[in-house]
């Protein structure tokens, strides 16, 4: 396995960059947390019935309730407020410029919290990072959408979310079966999505081939699949190393769409691709840890 472990961070990448596709497959024909609640349901059935299978060790209930308190800020924040925004007509560029800001807010919180020393060079790197992220979004922003407050700040939750996420998995549930931890995350995200869609949506779908390859991707391939590299690169790495990542993700996602629906880059964005790659190579070098574990 060890070997394979330096293809991680670009399996990630790839991975969880189409979570945008499959959204846009998904959102014209299931509401939000309707949408979530039944992608999180699906993969607590297949998580339960793979740790069963393979007599998998289940975390007590300190880390269970750790896990799961990780998983509602990795799972249910970060995607909630996503989608709610996108939904309620936020520009798909201004949700992602702003959930951008992930790594910077993690890299500052995991400073004090974790002992992640930032030094000069990867401070650098994330500066690089988000400028390279706008340069692939500025485009973007000026083909409309409605900004208000309803709509801004569910994406600034989101991006606050995952990133005190990955700092409380790093510190509190570390150690865990990668499969049981899992599934006590998705059981932690599920109860207030589940909640939401129950209390504000019709929680109606209009089943077709879209939706349904969108629920069946998004869960096998980013809910487990991805899930398990990020739980695996947060186990090996620095937490703000690993949410460096995530500058990568816009433009990998502008160059799935160019290729999946015709959208164009211009010579910015790819300018904004290459500098966020600089910037991500400068972020992901050594870190000095103090007190991580």
């Amino acid at each position: 396995m060890q070997r394979f472990v330096s293809f991680f961070p670009t399996v990630f990448v790839l991975l969880w960059s189409t979570g945008f596709i499959g959204a846009r497959f998904a959102m014209p024909y299931a509401e939000p947390f309707t949408f979530l609640s039944l992608r999180f349901a699906l993969a607590l059935l297949l998580l339960g019935a793979m740790a069963l299978a393979a007599r998998a060790s289940w975390p007590n209930w300190r880390l269970g309730g750790h896990s799961m308190i990780a998983g509602s800020l990795i799972h249910g924040v970060y995607l909630g407020g996503v989608f709610f925004a996108v939904r309620h007509g936020l520009n798909a560029g201004v949700v992602a410029l702003i959930v951008g800001l992930q790594p910077i807010i993690t890299a500052l919180i995991a400073a004090p919290a974790l002992g992640e020393t930032i030094r000069p060079r990867h401070a650098l790197g994330l500066l690089l990072g988000l400028v390279g992220v706008a340069l692939v979004i500025l485009p973007k922003l000026g083909t409309g959408g409605d900004y208000h407050f309803v709509n801004v700040a569910p994406a600034c939750l989101s991006a606050l979310g995952i990133s005190l996420g990955t700092i409380w998995q790093k510190r509190f549930a570390t150690g865990v079966d990668v499969r049981t931890g899992t599934f006590f995350q998705y059981l932690g995200a599920l109860v207030p999505t589940f909640v939401l869609a129950a209390l504000t949506e019709t929680m109606a779908v209009e089943w077709n081939g879209e939706v349904i390859f969108a629920l069946v991707w998004l869960t096998l391939v980013l809910s487990i699949g991805a899930i398990f590299l990020m739980m695996m690169l947060i186990r090996e790495g620095a937490v703000s190393k690993v949410a460096s990542l995530m500058y990568l993700t816009p433009g990998v996602t502008a160059v799935m769409a160019y290729l999946l629906f015709g959208e164009t880059l211009t010579p910015i964005q790819l300018g904004g691709l290459v500098l966020a790659g600089v910037g991500v190579a400068a972020a992901m070098g050594r870190a000095k840890l103090k007190g991580a574990g």
